[in-house]
Parts: structure tokens; sequence; C-alpha cells
């Protein structure tokens, strides 16, 4: 009898350790056509928004439940056209995007809706010397990005910061965001304003 009573409570057992780890799985397992897509217009890659690619790559949105595809658009206005022709469902880019939008008179504008960096990290790249003083740019002609975009604005900001009057500097805004390491790695410029160190001749 009692060897009977052992049988059935091991099998009890077994059949409520499957029904829980069944439970378990089935509530921790994402089903793929469940899953929401998103997909996410960025700006640029850089490595200040390493945490984004962290999670990405570490399936923290999939555990969520989202399927998130991330599209490299260069420029702030892409990146809003992108999002205003529906290409994509979030763009991510400076503020100034929505600005424009707002100001250019559409119905439909963005809507800026989280931050991602506190600020934008950027640096200034010369061709010469190992070592820099602001005022070495003064009469030199610097890369900044298109002018109103967020490169060029925090660049601006950075030289009332450090009391450079920005006549002082030959501002080149002609240049594409994208382009500019490639302009400067072809001789176009004496500075460049850059989110990463990958210029190389």
């Amino acid at each position: 009898m009692k060897k009977k009573i052992l049988e059935i409570g091991i099998g009890v057992f077994l059949i409520v350790s499957l029904l829980i780890g069944y439970t378990f799985w089935k509530n921790h397992t994402k089903d793929e056509t469940n899953m929401v897509r998103v997909k996410l217009s960025e700006v640029t890659h850089s490595a200040f928004y390493a945490p984004l690619y962290v999670a990405i790559e570490q399936g923290y949105f999939k555990e969520e439940g989202i399927d998130l595809e991330l599209i490299l658009t260069s420029g702030a206005d892409k990146v809003a056209a992108a999002v205003l022709s529906g290409d994509v469902n979030i763009g991510f880019a400076g503020p100034e995007s929505a600005i424009y939008v707002y100001n250019g008179g559409e119905e439909d504008y963005l809507v800026t809706f989280a931050g991602l960096t506190k600020r934008d990290g950027q640096f200034i790249i010369g061709k010469n010397g190992d070592t820099f003083d602001w005022n070495d740019l003064k009469g030199k002609e610097v890369l900044v990005g298109r002018k109103g975009g967020m490169p060029a604005l925090n660049f601006l900001n950075a030289l009332k910061n450090v009391g450079i009057d920005p006549k002082d500097v030959n501002l080149n805004y002609s240049v594409e965001f994208a382009a500019l390491s490639g302009s400067f790695i072809a001789g176009v410029g004496d500075y460049v304003n850059l989110f990463e160190l990958s210029v190389r001749e």
C-alpha cells in the first residue's frame, strides 16, 4: 500500500511539475506572430547610442514583444521625411526636425516625445598638431554640418561657451552630416565636427 501511495505521489508530482513548467514556458516565450513590429529610423550610428544597440542585440525588445528594425537614415531632414511618409514608425533625430516640419505648416507634424541622450557628444578633429586650443579655430575652415542641424547648433554653443565669436571662424555649412568625414579626408576644411573619432587617411 505504501508503495502504491508513493507511486501515485510521484506521478502527481511529475504531472504538476510538467504543468507548471509548461505554463511558465508558455507565459515567458514570445510567439513571433504576436510581436509588434516597429521600424526605427536613426540619424547616425554613434558610440553614444550604445545602450540602444545593446538592448537590440541582447534581445530586450523581443522580450517585451517588440520586433525592432533599426534603419540608418543619415540626416534629420531625411528621418523626418521617413516618419511623415509612413516608411518608419519612429524617427531618432534631433528636435530641430520637428520644429522645421511644424514651421513648414504641416498639419500632421512630428512630435518629440523622448530623449535618448542628455547631450550630444561631438569631436573636433584637425589635420595638424598634437595639441588643441579653441583659439586654433580662429580664421580656419570648420566643417560643422547643415545649418540649423543639431551638430552645427551644438558646435556654435561650444564656441559661445569658450568665448569665441562664430564670426571669427570660417563655418562651412555646405556639407551634409553623412558626408563630413569623407569631405574632410578629401581635403575640405581645416577641422571637422564629428560624432565619431573615425577619420583615417
